[in-house]
């Protein structure tokens, strides 16, 4: 559907849509309005109807720009490995360039307190959200979920990993790529006993561990499991996970981390540890946040394109004319930096 087709056709009138909830023009009107005063179930059937009939929310939704021709909603799921996600500079980042492509698309951009947890949640998310679209910041563990979901619904696109059997609409990194090309490099500068760092419950991160296990294979090297660490995606989490593998006596020359802010912390634990970054250890990251170049020393990592992301959300949701919209990955690059030495 074109940002034009996002707008509702006003197809419907208050007196349609009470008619077939049952109830009266004033509980619409008040259900259309988010008022307390109606029932959470009434509001979302009046609202699930409202959309069956491409009815016009915006006329009922609180202080939008005048003239946009749509909203949209940010929803970012409950992390099993970022327990700060919202705050993650990451997302932030992810989140500028979401809002300069729907800006260009003349389109609102809201930020969703739901906080989904469950398939119970996200069914939630949808059914009362009056947003024309929403796009969801990574997946968690709700995979499946989001494939009941596109059963249903096309008004949503996920930012997160690929699923050989999503049924949903996916943007994100080429994750296995992008964690090969780290390790590889690593490998090639003659490191040879990389420490990945990363939570492999959570998709994105797993698909970069699985990156770091072809390189090895590629480079003809076995894998050790001791030179696996969970760590979630934060500072405190890659310090911690690299001073519990260096007070153990584990050896390694090189990190591999899942994300900037875990190698950030492994690079905090090993100046602590009196080890010097990258003369004893190389370290890689992954995402490129600001800080990455701002650190001492400035972190190699594996960018993402933040602003081409953004972009790709945005047009996947509002662009789409029938069907589903077709997953994309987008390409990564190294950027060499001062922790890795060459």
């Amino acid at each position: 559907m074109g940002s034009a087709e996002l707008k509702a056709k006003k197809n419907a009138r208050l007196e349609d849509i009470a008619r077939q909830a049952g109830v009266s023009i004033s509980t619409v009107s008040r259900a259309l309005n988010d008022s307390p005063a109606v029932k959470r179930r009434t509001k979302q059937e009046i609202w699930r109807i409202a959309r069956e009939h491409d009815y016009d929310f915006r006329s009922h939704m609180p202080n939008g720009p005048v003239g946009a021709d749509a909203t949209i909603a940010v929803i970012v799921p409950a992390p099993q490995a970022r327990e700060t996600r919202v705050s993650d500079p990451f997302f932030l980042e992810l989140l500028a360039g979401i809002t300069e492509a729907a800006r260009d698309r003349n389109v609102d951009l809201v930020i969703s307190h739901i906080f989904p947890r469950s398939a119970e949640d996200l069914e939630f998310a949808m059914t009362t959200s009056r947003a024309a679209g929403m796009i969801f910041i990574g997946q968690s563990s709700l995979h499946d979920a989001f494939n009941s979901l596109a059963g249903g619904a096309d008004r949503f696109v996920v930012w997160g990993a690929d699923f050989n059997d999503a049924a949903y609409c996916t943007v994100g990194s080429d994750n296995i790529a992008g964690g090969r090309r780290a390790t590889s490099h690593l490998l090639r500068l003659g490191r040879e006993r990389v420490l990945f760092l990363g939570d492999t419950e959570a998709p994105e991160a797993e698909q970069r561990f699985r990156g770091y296990r072809l390189a090895l294979e590629n480079a003809g090297r076995s894998y050790d499991d001791r030179l696996t660490l969970p760590a979630h995606f934060d500072v405190q989490s890659g310090e911690s996970a690299t001073r519990s593998a260096i007070e153990s006596g584990l050896e390694f020359d090189a990190v591999f981390a899942a994300s900037d802010l875990i190698a950030i912390g492994a690079i905090r634990a090993l100046v602590k540890a009196g080890r010097t970054v990258p003369g004893d250890v190389s370290v890689v990251g992954y995402d490129n946040i600001p800080a990455a170049r701002l650190v001492t020393p400035q972190l190699t990592t594996i960018d993402q394109d933040t602003n081409l992301a953004g972009r790709m959300l945005v047009s996947k949701l509002i662009d789409t004319k029938g069907g589903q919209a077709i997953s994309e990955r987008l390409e990564t690059s190294l950027l060499i930096r001062e922790s890795c030495g060459g």
